[in-house]
């Protein structure tokens, strides 16, 4: 019985996270802003995968804090600020309001040329790199990962917001039994970017893939991924980061959500 109003507590929490609902500036919101790992597609189960932000709401009291997931897929630290999509969410947030950030999966690539020049410079340096992206013609100024989700940290805390930075979820890449880290590059970066920002920082990276590895390789790739994909997780690899989200916000210095976390059901 617990399993099944689990489960529709889920569902609802799913339905919020697709159409955000318009709410009072009396709620406190959770912003997401990312890639595809926190929301696939449209929202709605595209191709039976899903991103761990279609799944957070069910963690937390709505009439406390509401979560509004603008997270598109496809996009990096640099493109969700170039196509005006920070500008956006930017807009939405108030003082009060939490910020989660976390990109990395789509940062690598090219910087100009070809239908998807969407990288960012590896590191977390202040190098910059100019050229012309020659899908559109324009000219633009190339900065590090690290310089975009620092520059995210910098105008959220500008208007009273809490961000928190994320290191990206791992994919189901596995090596010598364990699951392939990003302990040395984005998961590094997006670490020294928030201490540098002075924002708190969950491992998520770290957290996820050790409930991976307890689960074991062959459960991890037959419940939380499909067999053509090991970036983007089904259902119940996206409530299972989520709930990891839910661990790092919990054991996070700085960061105060505890009162508007939904109470574990009382036992039977």
């Amino acid at each position: 019985m617990r399993r099944l109003a689990s489960r529709s507590l889920i569902t609802v929490a799913l339905a919020v996270t697709v159409a955000t609902p318009c709410v009072s500036h009396a709620v406190t919101k959770l912003v997401l802003i990312g890639d595809s790992t926190v929301k696939n597609g449209q929202g709605r189960g595209d191709g039976g995968l899903w991103g761990w932000g279609q799944a957070l709401q069910a963690h937390f009291d709505t009439e406390q804090l509401v979560v509004e997931n603008r997270a598109l897929g496809g996009r990096s630290s640099r493109t969700y600020l170039t196509e005006g999509l920070w500008a956006r969410s930017l807009d939405a947030l108030r003082p009060g309001d939490y910020l989660l950030i976390q990109f990395g999966h789509n940062d690598g690539g090219e910087l100009f040329k070809g239908d998807r020049p969407r990288a960012s410079l590896k590191g977390n340096g202040d190098e910059t790199q100019k050229g012309v992206v020659e899908k559109t013609g324009a000219a633009e100024t190339v900065h590090s990962y690290g310089w975009y989700l620092r520059r995210y940290i910098a105008d959220a805390k500008a208007k009273g917001v809490t961000p928190i930075v994320l290191s990206p979820v791992p994919r189901n890449l596995w090596r010598d039994r364990r699951v392939a880290r990003a302990s040395g590059d984005y998961g590094k970066w997006a670490r020294e970017a928030a201490e540098q920002g002075g924002v708190p920082f969950v491992d998520l990276n770290e957290i996820v893939a050790k409930r991976y590895e307890a689960a074991g390789h062959r459960s991890v790739a037959r419940d939380y991924f499909t067999a053509a994909d090991h970036t983007h997780t089904t259902r119940a690899g996206a409530e299972l980061n989520a709930e990891c989200v839910v661990e790092g916000l919990r054991n996070c210095p700085g960061v105060n959500l505890a009162d508007t976390l939904q109470q574990p059901a009382p036992a039977p």
